[in-house]
């Protein structure tokens, strides 16, 4: 980590929700994934067919969907779930 925090650290990556806590940083590292995530995100959406639509045109894949959620892949292979509201 910098010397001041993540802020100043190349191999952090800020994500800053505008006018919500929490913050979440995610740091580089040069391992590759082994077999789980070392962090799973439950993502909610209103309109979750236009955020899969989003979200895939960015990169993701769909790997199973279900009633509540859907189960999606980042480009990395990391796994995520996006809630139906």
């Amino acid at each position: 980590m910098g010397v001041n925090g993540p802020e100043d650290d190349p191999t952090v990556l800020l994500v800053h929700i505008t006018g919500r806590l929490p913050r979440i940083s995610f740091q580089l590292v040069p391992e590759s994934k082994q077999v789980k995530n070392r962090v799973h995100l439950d993502l909610s959406a209103t309109d979750a067919v236009a955020e899969v639509k989003r979200l895939c045109a960015l990169g993701a894949t769909v790997q199973a969907e279900r009633e509540d959620w859907i189960t999606m892949r980042d480009p990395d292979g990391n796994e995520f779930c996006l809630m139906r509201s």
